[in-house]
């Protein structure tokens, strides 16, 4: 199992994952993890600027940062999902998010089959603030590829969108979905949303889904995974506030 690492400027603690991305935060005691949403997605850039005015205006370090959910125009190649990341990486980097190699900031990054946006954009992001709310967590999106794996071969069910196939493939992410709700000391129970990303059918894996996750929560976004090949993949949240940021000028 992967270290979970607190993070006090944050106020939160991660699960140890690659380079663009922890596999999971947990709020510290004292803090609890709120999200909010873009009224719009908001171009990558902009959006990191957008985020430094929010937490300022709440008298939060950038350093509250925690979990970052993301919208491309279509799957990245592999190479083209690594030369994103080292951009986006960078102002983690120079906001004290990475460090000695370990990225704090958990994240999903899908791209939508209808209306995908020009450019990769934020969707929505995590923060932490002081509260006497205990027991919120933000889990990284993961699909049916083994972190670390080779790249192709080993999808899980590559190709196979069969619902044998997808069955395949959503008992691997419900497994890694599993794991990093374990390392960050939560679990389903905890959970305030599940948010399933697939453009394939979903009918047959719905009774399978649902005899894991805290009932009524599953979101269902119509997207793909960030890397081609990919077709199927999860996050789950547990926060004590959700709001929806207005459109920018």
């Amino acid at each position: 199992m992967r270290a979970l690492i607190p993070f006090a400027e944050g106020g939160f603690a991660f699960l140890e994952g690659v380079f663009p991305y922890s596999q999971g935060v947990a709020a510290l005691p004292g803090f609890a993890i709120e999200r909010a949403r873009f009224a719009q997605p908001v171009p990558v850039a902009r959006g990191f600027d957008l985020i430094s005015e929010f937490l300022k205006d709440i008298q939060r370090p950038l350093t509250a940062l925690c979990a970052a959910e993301l919208r491309s125009p279509k799957p990245f190649s592999f190479a083209g999902f690594g030369d994103f990341n080292t951009d986006y990486v960078a102002v983690l980097e120079r906001w004290g998010l990475y460090r000695d190699g370990r990225n704090a900031v958990g994240r999903s990054n899908v791209a939508p089959e209808i209306d995908p946006p020009a450019e990769p954009c934020f969707y929505a992001f995590s923060y932490t603030v002081p509260s006497t709310t205990t027991g919120s967590f933000v889990v990284a999106g993961s699909g049916e590829w083994p972190e670390g794996g080779r790249f192709p071969e080993e999808i899980v069910a590559r190709g196979d969108v069969s619902p044998a196939g997808m069955a395949k493939k959503a008992d691997w992410v419900l497994g890694i979905m599993d794991a990093r709700l374990k390392g960050l000391g939560a679990s389903w129970a905890q959970a305030t949303v599940t948010q399933l990303y697939t453009v394939e059918k979903i009918d047959s894996l719905v009774k399978r889904i649902q005899g894991h996750i805290r009932p009524g929560s599953l979101t269902w976004h119509y997207c793909r995974p960030p890397i081609a090949e990919l077709d199927f993949e999860m996050d789950v949240r547990g926060v004590s506030l959700e709001r929806v940021l207005p459109e920018s000028g």
